[in-house]
């Protein structure tokens, strides 16, 4: 397979005015967090609140993360929202609600979604061949046997072609380098994206976590003409007010993005900042690349909430978002992914071995040992710099919390998450 390129060209950037947010005054990592009020909401107390706040306050102080951003919205607006610890460490700058994040894999919601818009506007099928759209697609093969040492490997034809409903569940055959083995070493011999290597297994025989969305950026990008900058913007972004969501960070705001951890025998170390563009250019990522605040995403988050719409803004239908929260991978599960670069993963994700996958979203089962978190049915994903959402359509509330620790699936990112939402469901009145 390889990268199918289109002659796009990259619509001009138009900076939204940022959320006004409010701030509290500045404290150190032990102090409560701050949380912002919304006293005209129903669904938390102020005890409720401040136990909430005091929950992220406590991760931070254990050394679980050096700065977290949490949100908790409901159908009709925000319920919580509550910041801890340092969006810088070194320079000892404190987190604000408003911090903005690279999202990582929190990206591949947006283009699912955008791919359901065209199959709303009879665009595309389900079941589509993804050859229909992308050259390379066709006459795929699968690895058979693989020699680790030298990368080299044999293979058979796919009994099926690949689909655009296959890409969308990652039950495709493609697989991702830093969790697959195979993959890892493959990609690293080659030099080649996952999409172009054989595949790992036929097409909807089995659940592995991908580059699959990647493809569905393509395959929108192709069909409208537009880069995925421009369509987000334009159809999504802008219609749901998400002001700070973009593939780039106007230099204007890079203050608000922290600054990365990674957890090396046990002690978290701030990396370096790296650069961040400031300006979006192609090519743009359908699995990853954006940067985005707890605040930004909640909207994504409530739009789906209300079975596609928020407000004015009408992005999917009912018909569409039930869709995508069901199981659509059939009778297979959501596997264990291995952690191929330990440094940028450990096993995940939570629920292995259980739940199911819908369009886009990792869908709960109704596992016992989970009982106290999201509802069965709820939607899920994450990105790789530990960044969470869940969207419960049972108690009708969605969870954002956003921080910037490596590895994925961090023991202590992972507790700053369930603590949390054990607490949410605790609370909830």
């Amino acid at each position: 397979m390889r990268l199918h390129k289109t002659a796009v060209t990259v619509a001009a950037f138009v900076v939204l005015t940022a959320w006004l947010v409010s701030t509290g005054s500045a404290q150190t990592n032990a102090q409560p967090a701050r949380s912002v009020e919304h006293s005209t909401l129903q669904g938390y107390s102020d005890a409720a609140k401040a136990a909430l706040s005091r929950q992220l306050s406590s991760s931070v102080s254990r050394g679980d993360t050096p700065g977290v951003v949490a949100l908790i919205v409901g159908r009709d607006g925000v319920l919580y929202e509550g910041a801890a610890g340092k969006l810088d460490v070194a320079k000892g700058i404190t987190m604000p609600v408003n911090a903005i994040f690279s999202i990582a894999s929190m990206t591949k919601p947006v283009t699912s979604v955008a791919i359901m818009m065209l199959l709303e506007e009879g665009k595309l099928k389900l079941d589509d061949p993804v050859s229909k759209y992308l050259t390379g697609f066709d006459n795929l093969r699968v690895i058979t046997k693989f020699n680790e040492k030298d990368a080299t490997y044999e293979t058979r034809p796919a009994k099926r072609p690949m689909t655009i409903r296959h890409l969308l569940t990652h039950t495709s055959g493609i697989g991702y380098g830093f969790t697959n083995p195979i993959e890892y070493r493959l990609t690293q011999a080659t030099k080649k994206g996952e999409w172009e290597l054989p595949l790992l297994s036929d097409p909807g025989d089995k659940w592995n976590y991908s580059a699959s969305t990647r493809v569905l950026g393509m395959i929108v990008e192709k069909i409208t003409g537009t880069p995925l900058e421009a369509y987000y913007q334009q159809r999504i972004f802008r219609p749901l007010g998400m002001a700070d969501t973009s593939y780039a960070v106007p230099a204007v705001n890079q203050s608000r993005v922290p600054t990365q951890h990674s957890r090396v025998n046990g002690v978290l170390q701030e990396q370096p900042r790296a650069p961040i563009p400031s300006t979006p250019a192609a090519p743009f990522r359908g699995d990853g690349g954006l940067y985005s605040t707890v605040q930004d995403y909640s909207k994504f988050v409530q739009m789906l909430l209300n079975g596609g719409h928020l407000g004015a803004a009408h992005i999917l239908s009912e018909s569409s978002v039930k869709m995508m929260g069901k199981n659509n991978i059939g009778s297979i599960f959501v596997e264990l992914q291995p952690d191929a670069d330990k440094l940028r993963t450990k096993p995940f994700p939570l629920g292995a071995g259980h739940d199911k996958f819908g369009l886009g979203f990792q869908i709960a089962s109704n596992d016992p040992q989970f009982s106290k978190f999201r509802s069965p049915g709820s939607m899920s994903w994450a990105g790789i710099f530990n960044t969470e959402f869940w969207i419960d359509p049972v108690k009708h509330i969605g969870g954002v919390q956003m921080m910037q620790v490596l590895p994925f699936y961090d023991d202590g990112a992972i507790r700053t998450l369930r603590d949390f939402e054990e607490l949410v469901y605790q609370d909830l009145r």
